[in-house]
């Protein structure tokens, strides 16, 4: 199998355990992260979201973890760790792996989640509007 296969098969299995309830925020961070590390660089990406993120964004972060399949890393805090911690060319091979492995959550929360990049972006205005609101308010 292809390192594009494997990745394909291991994202499309754990796209199938994201539940009701986790789908928009799950399919939400599978389209926003990319733009995260292209604009912040892969470890300030992953702390971000482990820091603020909901349980869902947490669970997208553990695939992405054993889906990328790199020993030492099988779950999020072993892949923000290893983030913090690799030498360059390590951690740009990290952050190919992880942007590969994230076209194939995209294409499988579109198709399976139903959750669109269009999607993402209407989440995103309404916490940005939330955010406004109560900064304005409070």
């Amino acid at each position: 199998m292809t390192t594009q296969q494997q990745l394909a098969k291991n994202a499309h299995e754990n796209i199938l355990k994201v539940t009701d309830s986790e789908k928009k925020k799950y399919g939400t961070m599978a389209h926003k992260l990319p733009i995260l590390i292209r604009t912040a660089g892969l470890a300030q990406a992953l702390a971000f979201v482990q820091a603020r993120g909901s349980e869902a964004q947490h669970k997208l972060l553990d695939h992405l973890a054993q889906t990328i399949n790199i020993q030492g890393i099988s779950d999020k805090d072993g892949l923000t760790k290893a983030s913090r911690e690799a030498a360059l060319s390590q951690y740009i091979f990290l952050t190919r792996r992880v942007m590969d492995a994230l076209v194939w959550y995209k294409r499988f929360t579109e198709s399976i989640l139903r959750v669109t990049a269009r999607d993402a972006d209407d989440e995103v205005d309404q916490l940005e509007a939330e955010s406004t609101a109560e900064t304005v308010g409070g």
